[in-house]
Formats: C-alpha cells, structure tokens, sequence
C-alpha cells in the first residue's frame, strides 16, 4: 500500500472524533466502506478522478449512489472531498480510520510469517503471546515463506518481531566476521 497522504490522516482523524463521540465507530466503518468501493470502482473511479467531468456530475453520481446508504454526515464527507478534490484519498482515509477504531477497541492485527503452515493450536499460542507483548486482543494472518528457515516473523503495524533463524543466522555469522 502506498504511504498514507497527512491529509488522509486529518479527514482520518476528523470523522474518527466524530465517530467516537457519538458512539457510531461501526457505521462510519460502513459508510467509509461505501465510499472508498465507489472510488475503487473501476467505470464510477475514472468518471470521478476525470478532469473533464464537471464537477455537478460527479455530485450526481455520488448522491445517486451513497445517499440513503451512508449517513447524512458521511455525504457532507462526501462533498468536502469532491469540492477539495481529494476523492482519491478514501481508501487511505478509510484505512487510517479503521486503525484509529481497531485502537480504540483494543484490536491489533499481525501478520505472521514462518517456514510452515501454522497448526490451529500453535496459532492460538502465538496470538496469546502477541496479545501479552501488546497488551491488545490480536488478530493474526499466517503467512508461510520458508526462506525464513524456521521460527517466525510477527508484524503488527510499524512494528517488526524477528525471531527467524534466517535472521539468527545472519547475526552469528556478523558476530563470527568480527571476532
């Protein structure tokens, strides 16, 4: 995914605070949801980013296509972007919003890299273990990549566990070089 725009994140923040003070974290996840499929929509996407499109029509459509689906407050969104032209940022609106609220319900998501394919109960034991480093309910996807050798990689957002045997391996041998 490509680096999230600081505007993102204010529009981000901005509705996250609305959200949250009037309890609707979960419709605004689907109101985002609406909007940022409409922009990923291949023919709706290139009728709204087209600079020859006047911008009444792409009011029209998007009324015709959110309204009465998302909130009245999501459709003021809705207008504030498309009068800024900022409609492209949605997806990374809507991601930073769904971090802010995975946050604020004590969610983190990791994804998990080892050699081979996790059983059922060893991924239980490592979410538990995330859960205790983070301090957070974790949800885990199990990725399998067996140049990592054996044992595991754990990302949870900006943060990297690496207790692979590559990377063991690769740290003895820089040990060894300087001895």
């Amino acid at each position: 995914m490509p680096a999230r725009s600081a505007s993102a994140r204010r529009y981000a923040e901005a509705v996250f605070s609305i959200a949250d003070e009037s309890n609707t974290l979960d419709a605004w996840s689907h109101d985002l949801r609406a909007l940022t499929d409409l922009v990923g929509d291949r023919e709706a996407g290139a009728l709204l980013g087209s600079n020859r499109v006047p911008r009444a029509e792409k009011m029209r459509l998007l009324t015709a296509a959110l309204e009465g689906n998302v909130s009245p407050l999501a459709m003021n969104l809705v207008r504030l972007l498309e009068d800024r032209g900022k409609l492209a940022l949605a997806p990374q609106i809507q991601q930073a919003f769904l971090e802010m609220a995975d946050d604020r319900r004590g969610l983190a998501h990791a994804v998990v890299t080892t050699a081979v394919a996790l059983s059922d109960d060893e991924r239980l034991a490592v979410e538990q273990r995330l859960s205790q480093v983070t301090g957070k309910r974790v949800d885990v996807t199990a990725v399998v990549d067996p140049a990592i050798m054996g044992g595991l990689v754990a990302r949870i957002g900006d943060h990297l566990i690496d207790g692979s045997t590559r990377s063991r391996l690769l740290a003895l041998k820089r040990r060894i070089r300087t001895a």
